[in-house]
């Protein structure tokens, strides 16, 4: 079962690799008022949703503690993302504030994984 559940980490970092270069290539576009929101950011924000998922199930049911609290924290600000990367992923320029929050949220979302214990 441990195999399984690394296979799922990497997944999930794949995950958050896809939307935080999907967003750190359109950060040139973002300082031309060009930017938008990638295919790529969608499809990562949407693996990180469901590997988090499953991780956090394959964790419970090896009885590895989860600490709730931060599961809970990193949904919310995943389901903004998402949120956000969805209903503005047809236009052809996102607004540099709401383009700009996507990157924070992605960022802080990763220093909640790494460094909440």
């Amino acid at each position: 079962m441990d195999v399984l559940i690394h296979i799922f980490v990497g997944l999930h970092i794949v995950g958050i690799a896809a939307l935080l270069g999907g967003f750190l290539t359109q950060m040139k576009a973002m300082g031309q008022d060009a930017a938008r929101f990638t295919p790529a950011m969608l499809h990562g924000a949407l693996t990180m949703l469901v590997t988090g998922a499953v991780l956090v199930g394959l964790n419970q049911a090896q009885d590895y503690s989860v600490d709730n609290v931060k599961i809970g924290v990193k949904l919310a600000l995943l389901v903004v993302i998402l949120g956000l990367v969805y209903v503005k992923r047809d236009d052809e320029k996102v607004e540099k504030p709401l383009f700009g929050l996507v990157g924070l949220l992605t960022v802080a979302n990763i220093f909640i994984a790494v460094l909440w214990t």
